[in-house]
């Protein structure tokens, strides 16, 4: 007796091998039929031996390959056909499109090993891949994943390459990026001027270039690096002045974990997350002293570190460097450059060379940063590697689009029971990252075949991402508080529904009542939220300057706490204010002149250190804050402030919170101590928050999220605290607490809203 079953699987199972492990699999358990890669996923059907079809659909499950992720199988049985073979077919297009692409992933051991073969063919290939590795997502117009659907169709394969693609016994069986020496990519060196340098190996001429102490601007798998020799100072200095980088740490590639030991320390869990196939940038504690330049990460107890993910980053580190700076290939605050001719023109007023090659990348995809706290990785931003699979959802979602905020902007388009959060798109504050959301929007809506029926957008009036929505025809659209759409993503993340008591810390986010947010305490689910709390409202004298200048708001917290009688504190913030400007500015908060109100926490992040004299001026957003925490040192104390009630809200004070920080000054406390009960401090006030809450409200689930949770003492302190209470605490890991989650959020208060109102 034999029996027939056909089934659809969908997931990532196209570009990963999974046809031709499909194929040994039937072959393997004697059964005939075939498998076709389809606009929805992958069709089987296999007929034979009942038990042993019963056995191939469990060996699916447990023996698939390692980039393949299936996520729904459909299984009928039909007659009997009486099939001869196993076979794979072509792929079929079909109007309904739910496969899943797969991100692209860093270079495997097998192809490093035959790349790194005398004796192979593909010896020294940079663009060597097979099933298991490879660029996928930046090089993909459409779908199915066939190779007329990439940057690859202009490249025809050679008769060996040509070979290993169609048999399904070959780990490159319908590798679609497949290539060699003979019939590939290649690279190509240039002066800045554009000139090309021959006569000479490229890629060991660019490594000469680097340990010489050049600047090379080097094309990647989702856009260019630029990159100098790590260890040298002048050149990694000569980086920040030409990238308008002044102070934000720049990131790092080494050519192994031993390499890494020698400047950075490493816990397992860290070299796992470096080993793994996403390869992404995982902050580390510094080790000190090191051979790294000082201008890598100044006043920064981390660095930002990498493995290499392509082969040509192989080929270029393993040439006796420690580490190579590789920060992203553009301006600060413009995208990163992916062309060839767009990198020439954008950077060539950095770069003193550049290495380029001729494969087309589709997409912008900046690396992925991480790091590790509470025993979790936590997605700093999620990007190469990890985009697009999805985050799987509780409900099913019509088709949305979520447009992501101002800062950190990623967009998040959703379906069904999967919800897409983009790449990061970045900050959108200039026509070429608004270029960057645009054309990432439109190129997701391609390879997923999503059309938008809604459309979610921050209540922010003047968000290029906002105005993006609001210009959109025939759809419904929807806006969302900032922080609702925080506390909505870590449940979505988390897959709680609520109702929560939602701790929304961060810098900034527009709320209802028209003042600048960023301290809040909701009660929220997807559907609605109240806002139950928020920090002492301060003022912002001179709106984003006083952003960029802390001690602008540390002046604000001393003229709240202390009045004009804050000239006369003996400390060295206040001796050291220009008193000319600090007295305009106390006018400018007098006359309410270009000085909004907000409940921030960030805020107060930045005048704390401001006030320890660690930061009076920013050069990138969150720094003051980092700086903070990298101060701290040992104490238990903390300073004497209470939840108050005003109107039916819980006010979490700063005014005290500033006194109990000026005592110390005067008494001549380490700043170290000051900092670290600041910390107690807050850790105190919303542990206090949650318990009255919790006595009120009768709920004992807290959502963290907000961009003041990457503060790593926090969220573990606070998130030890509550646990040890009762509470059940859910915070971040796979999407990220920042901004960059934001969009996650959008898209399921959307889709919860317009539930509500069609009931």
């Amino acid at each position: 007796m034999i029996q027939r079953a056909k089934a659809t699987i969908n997931g990532i199972v196209q570009g990963v091998g999974f046809r031709p492990f499909i194929y040994q699999l039937a072959k393997r358990r004697g059964l005939g039929g075939y498998i076709a890669n389809t606009s929805a996923g992958v069709d089987i059907e296999v007929e034979g031996d009942p038990g042993e079809i019963e056995g191939f659909f469990q060996e699916i499950h447990l023996q698939k390959p390692p980039l393949a992720r299936v996520l729904h199988v459909e299984r009928q049985f039909l007659p009997p056909q009486h099939y001869r073979d196993f076979i794979i077919r072509k792929s079929l297009i079909r109007a309904q499109r739910s496969t899943l692409v797969s991100p692209d992933m860093s270079v495997c051991d097998d192809c490093l090993r035959e790349m790194n073969d005398p004796q192979d063919r593909r010896y020294r290939y940079p663009f060597i891949n097979c099933t298991n590795c490879g660029p996928r997502y930046t090089i993909i117009r459409d779908i199915p994943y066939d190779r007329d659907k990439t940057s690859m169709a202009s490249f025809s394969m050679c008769k060996r390459c040509q070979e290993e693609y169609e048999n399904p016994l070959d780990r490159r069986f319908h590798a679609q990026p497949n290539a060699c020496w003979d019939c590939g990519p290649t690279v190509s060196l240039y002066e800045s001027s554009g000139r090309p340098v021959e006569g000479v190996d490229q890629i060991s001429e660019a490594r000469r270039l680097l340990k010489s102490g050049e600047i090379l601007a080097i094309k990647g798998l989702g856009g260019f690096h630029l990159a100098a020799d790590a260890t040298d100072e002048k050149a990694v200095q000569r980086l920040r002045e030409r990238k308008n980088r002044e102070e934000k740490p720049l990131a790092l590639m080494s050519p192994s974990i031993e390499k890494i030991r020698e400047y950075a320390y490493v816990i397992n869990q860290e070299a796992q997350i470096l080993q793994s196939p996403e390869r992404p940038i995982v902050l580390l504690r510094k080790m000190e002293p090191n051979a790294i330049s000082s201008q890598v990460a100044p006043r920064n107890c981390s660095f930002g570190v990498m493995l290499p993910y392509t082969p040509l980053h192989n080929l270029i580190l393993h040439g006796g460097f420690t580490a190579l700076v590789m920060t992203s290939g553009n301006i600060s605050e413009e995208p990163i450059a992916i062309d060839n001719e767009e990198a020439f023109q954008r950077l060539s007023g950095i770069a003193d060379y550049f290495l380029v090659h001729n494969r087309d990348i589709y997409l912008r995809n900046d690396d992925s940063v991480v790091r590790v706290s509470g025993e979790k990785m936590r997605m700093i931003r999620r990007s190469r590697g990890y985009v697009p699979v999805p985050i799987p959802v509780e409900k099913n979602m019509r088709p949305t689009l979520a447009c992501g905020p101002f800062l950190a902007n990623t967009i998040c388009l959703a379906k069904g029971r999967n919800a897409f959060l983009s790449q990061h798109v970045g900050d959108l504050e200039n026509l070429e990252t608004l270029a960057a959301f645009e054309m990432t929007i439109g190129h997701l809506k391609a390879i997923l075949e999503i059309e938008p029926e809604v459309i979610a957008y921050d209540l922010h009036p003047d968000y290029l991402s906002t105005r993006y929505a609001l210009n959109q025809k025939g759809v419904v659209k929807i806006g969302v508080q900032h922080h609702h759409a925080h506390v909505a993503s870590c449940m979505a993340e988390n897959r709680i529904s609520g109702p929560v008591v939602g701790l929304a810390m961060d810098g900034t986010g527009y709320g209802i009542d028209g003042t600048i947010w960023g301290g809040e305490t909701l009660i929220a689910d997807f559907h609605h939220f109240e806002r139950v709390g928020h920090f002492q409202k301060a003022p912002l004298p001179g709106g984003e300057a006083a952003i960029r200048e802390p001690w602008r708001m540390a002046l604000a917290y001393l003229y709240q706490a202390f009045g004009k009688d804050l000239f006369d504190l003996p400390i060295a913030f206040v001796r050291n204010l220009p008193l000319k400007k600090a007295k305009l500015i106390l006018t400018m908060i007098d006359s309410n002149v270009n000085t909004p109100h907000t409940s921030s926490c960030g805020r107060l992040f930045d005048g704390a250190a401001a006030l320890l004299g660690l930061r009076d001026r920013v050069s990138y957003r969150g720094q003051a804050a980092v700086e903070l925490e990298m101060e701290m040192g040992e104490d238990e104390g903390s300073y004497l402030a209470s939840i108050s009630e005003e109107r039916g809200e819980l006010i979490i004070p700063h005014v005290p919170i500033i006194r109990g920080i000026v005592s110390d000054l005067l008494r001549g406390v380490d700043r170290g101590i000051i900092s670290r009960r600041f910390h107690n401090t807050l850790v105190r006030l919303f542990t206090d928050v949650c318990i009255q809450l919790r006595e009120q409200r009768k709920l004992n689930r807290v959502a963290l999220s907000g961009g003041v949770f990457q503060n790593v003492f926090l969220l573990e302190a606070l998130e030890g605290t509550l646990g040890k209470m009762g509470f059940e605490v859910y915070t971040h890991g796979t999407v990220p607490t920042n901004d960059g989650g934001i969009s996650l959020g959008q898209a399921l208060v959307a889709n919860a809203v317009l539930d509500r109102q069609r009931k």
